[in-house]
């Protein structure tokens, strides 16, 4: 085994080893506004369930370091939750990664990436964020916290959304259970990889 410090590295090689440890990472594709209205639509891989009661969910948009023009998207997905205080997590499935992946560049924040993308706004029940039409399972969430962990380049925020109404395609559930064979959801690895979730085994919890 090799023994890293994080101190004797710089935070690139650091932030490589944590994305290429933790994996696969599911992907929370963010729709949100800010106070005027301009939508803005971002995935964050660091994404996962925080508790089932109240149902919360959590992404962590990160600080990247500017790039040529000065620009990080996802600071809007961030401005704009904590301006409004609401946001849509919508799943990502494998038919639409491509419009995904095109929501990723750092655009500036007056650019509507639903417009950059081509994917469709479908309006939300009890949030003002358009949900994205082509995702098989949306999560309409009013913030409920954010926790600053670093706003040094590479450093992030916690972003803790309690879900108000999930849309789930009727399709894919059966007694609360989802179908993963009709999710197609796609998960990140490390640099430009991405992984299905079509190769799974099943262990049995001991009691």
């Amino acid at each position: 085994m090799r023994t890293l410090k994080p101190g004797d590295q710089t935070p690139q090689d650091t932030y490589k080893l944590l994305v290429g440890s933790v994996v696969p990472r599911p992907i929370a594709f963010v729709s949100s506004m800010d106070a005027e209205g301009v939508r803005n639509l971002a995935p964050f891989s660091f994404f996962t369930v925080a508790s089932a009661n109240p149902p919360i969910v959590c992404f962590c948009p990160m600080v990247r370091p500017p790039n040529d023009k000065g620009l990080a998207s996802s600071k809007d997905t961030l401005r704009n939750v904590v301006a409004t205080r609401e946001f849509v997590l919508n799943i990502v499935s494998e038919d639409f990664a491509a419009q995904m992946n095109a929501c990723s560049a750092e655009l500036p924040p007056e650019v509507d990436e639903f417009e950059v993308s081509g994917l469709t706004p479908l309006a939300s029940e009890v949030v003002r964020p358009p949900r994205v039409a082509e995702s098989h399972i949306h999560m309409e969430c009013r913030l409920a916290q954010v926790v600053h962990v670093s706003t040094e380049p590479l450093g992030g925020s916690l972003v803790l959304g309690e879900v108000l109404r999930f849309h789930i395609r009727e399709s894919l559930l059966d007694n609360f259970r989802i179908d993963p064979d009709k999710l197609h959801a796609i998960g990140r690895m490390a640099g430009s990889t991405y992984a299905r979730t079509t190769d799974r085994f099943e262990l049995v919890r001991p009691k």
